[in-house]
């Protein structure tokens, strides 16, 4: 990812928690996953739920995609659920240079971050988060 820009780590840590306050669905049910749009302040810009993590990013790419909002160069991805790799290829593709989730990264999902040039962030649970690739994007403690 040729994005330069470093985010602070309180920042990081804040987005699921804002994640979830757009998720009406979920306050209702307690069973979806979300994939969320955020800029660089940690701000939603637009979340897309679904039962499947896949689908969740799927719907918030392609509507990115209808409304010409590509490439996300200056944005951060964010996961409810856990980072597989299918999850990052999407973000390699839809050209995002951060993704943050609240579980586990894949090995593999680790691999893609790390050769494609994009800061994988995971058990992002505040105050604590593990940077898995790319960490020189993330300032502070």
């Amino acid at each position: 990812m040729a994005a330069d820009w470093q985010l602070p780590a309180a920042v990081i840590a804040a987005i699921p928690a804002a994640v979830r306050a757009e998720q009406p669905t979920f306050a209702t049910t307690g069973g979806l996953h979300a994939a969320a749009l955020c800029d660089r302040a940690g701000r939603v810009l637009a979340v897309a739920e679904d039962v499947g993590r896949h689908n969740a990013v799927d719907k918030l790419v392609g509507a990115a995609v209808a409304a010409g909002g590509l490439p996300w160069r200056e944005r951060v991805l964010a996961l409810t659920g856990r980072a597989g790799y299918e999850l990052l290829e999407k973000a390699v593709l839809a050209g995002v240079p951060v993704v943050v989730a609240v579980s586990a990264p894949s090995r593999l999902a680790i691999d893609v971050a790390e050769r494609f040039g994009v800061t994988l962030c995971g058990f992002v649970r505040p105050p604590r988060l593990n940077v898995y690739s790319h960490g020189w994007r993330v300032v502070g403690p």
